[in-house]
């Protein structure tokens, strides 16, 4: 409340004094009766309190500062513009593994409180709906994860990279962490001289000043937060030409660069493929990163999937099956990062697609019959129901396993969704759809009932009756055309990996 004015006080009657004063011992009453901070979410029925309310974030402008090995924090600064939706007297951010030192909105301090996994800041001034902001908050980002809290930093043999698929960039970084409220970025990365920094985006300067470069890259489309990316290593950094002119950049520890370079040269092949099947590549560039990490899984990071290194030099897993997974997550580039998911049970629009692109590579290159591997996932699709629910409708993760979304449902269960609309509306007009549906949700997000809707425009019917079984039912539907297909009985239990696989786990 302001103060009485100082130039002339005696000007003031006393009943206006005491109104004064009694006004400010209302408004301290009303503080200290004020709710108390709190976390909050966007309402997602998987991850209650991923994304907060009252914002949109328009831009995020990330600045880390490695120290030169990767058990201890780094030095950060994370900048947020946003617009705001409602009237805000505070508001939330997703920030759970790092010590915050400042908080500053529109240039002045602000207070900043700890409520679950959220960073509750209260600005000096209310933030009035419809207006800009901007907030800076300066903190650590700690590589080491704490107790119960995958992802986010991936330490490497030399350096770090980011996991952040579903709900983990709020251990690296203060953000509204829900892939509903995309927006553009900018890193900027200093690490000492003889290592390499990649990110997300366009390169747009390396700085050297003394022991240290700063690198910094921005990105030309928006991206969730889930799918940033920062690669900091011993690094070589490859560039070659993808279809039109595409820039394809990949990222390998430098010791592999000659013995991983037949893997990388296979890249613009499978672009030149996927735009075949839906059309221009829809970033502006992309390449894999090959990290020297054991994570369990590759990952779609969008301009820049995360990929182990081992993958590629192990002798498990024949080739056709190791060119099919980097069709899968390049394929996420159009299906997840494009085009991503607007609540996390949509998720099966993102794990669908890519393992029918999968699937549909391995056929068409590998003689491996997509058929065959339809029928084989028709019959588990009854127990992968029962054990995740239905593509559509995820069961929520295990508690202590939040990775634990992404099952057989979502990656073969919804696949098995796109075949048996493919069988019910033809070939021709189930990859018009698949146009239609990259291009209309470009740099967006949708959920499915857009795909319902849009697929039944395609087809000049209602499908939503046909498609409400497969995408939400407890049992798998016939499917159209091969009604000797059954469910089978399940095998001898074994340990299964993420995907219900022996197999590298497809995010």
């Amino acid at each position: 409340m302001p103060l009485p004015s100082r130039q002339r006080p005696h000007h003031r009657p006393a009943h206006r004094r005491k109104a004064a004063l009694l006004a400010a011992a209302v408004s301290v009453c009303l503080l200290a009766a004020a709710a108390p901070a709190e976390p909050l979410g966007v309402g997602d029925r998987l991850y209650p309190y991923l994304g907060n309310p009252g914002y949109d974030v328009a831009s995020y402008d990330l600045s880390f500062t490695y120290p030169g090995t990767n058990d201890k924090p780094l030095q950060a600064v994370t900048t947020i513009n946003a617009r705001t939706t409602a009237d805000l007297d505070r508001l939330n951010l997703d920030f759970a593994h790092g010590t915050v030192s400042s908080v500053r909105v529109d240039g002045r301090p602000a207070d900043f409180v700890r409520a679950g996994e959220d960073l509750v800041v209260t600005p000096e001034r209310p933030l009035r709906e419809g207006s800009w902001t901007r907030i800076t908050v300066r903190h650590t980002s700690d590589p080491v994860p704490a107790k119960d809290q995958d992802g986010g930093w991936v330490r490497t043999a030399d350096g770090l990279a980011m996991a952040n698929q579903a709900d983990a960039a709020h251990l690296v970084f203060p953000c509204n962490d829900h892939p509903s409220d995309k927006a553009m970025f900018t890193f900027r990365v200093t690490a000492p001289n003889g290592y390499t920094a990649v990110a997300n985006g366009i390169p747009t300067g390396a700085d050297r000043a003394g022991g240290a470069t700063t690198w910094t890259y921005r990105t030309r489309h928006p991206m969730a937060t889930e799918l940033a990316q920062v690669s900091i290593g011993r690094s070589a950094v490859v560039y070659r030409q993808g279809p039109h002119g595409l820039t394809v950049r990949d990222v390998v520890p430098s010791a592999d660069r000659t013995a991983l370079e037949p893997w990388l040269a296979k890249t613009p092949g499978q672009i030149a493929w996927m735009e075949g099947k839906v059309g221009r590549f829809p970033f502006e560039r992309y390449g894999v990163l090959m990290a020297q990490a054991s994570t369990g899984f590759e990952l779609e990071t969008q301009t820049l999937s995360l990929f182990e290194k081992q993958l590629f030099t192990q002798t498990s897993y024949p080739k056709w099956y190791i060119e099919s997974i980097m069709v899968h997550e390049l394929s996420h580039q159009w299906f997840g990062d494009s085009v991503s998911p607007r609540t996390w049970s949509d998720v099966w629009l993102n794990e669908g697609h890519a393992t029918w692109y999968e699937a549909l590579y391995a056929d068409e290159t590998a003689h491996k019959p997509m058929e065959a591997r339809m029928k084989a996932a028709y019959g588990a699709s009854d127990r992968w129901r029962e054990a995740g629910g239905p593509p559509a409708l995820p069961k929520a993760p295990a508690p202590g396993e939040k990775i634990s979304l992404f099952r057989p449902n979502v990656y073969d269960g919804a696949a098995l969704i796109l075949y048996a609309l493919r069988q019910e509306i033809g070939r021709p007009a189930f990859e018009r759809l698949e146009r239609l549906w990259v291009q209309e949700h470009r740099d967006s997000t949708a959920g499915t009932a857009d795909f319902v809707r849009l697929a039944s425009t395609v087809a000049g019917r209602d499908l939503s009756g046909f498609l409400h079984g497969w995408l939400y039912g407890r049992k798998t539907p016939p499917m159209p055309g091969h009604p000797d297909w059954k469910p089978t009985a399940a095998a001898k239990a074994g340990k299964a990996t993420k995907t219900g696989k022996g197999t590298p786990a497809r995010q």
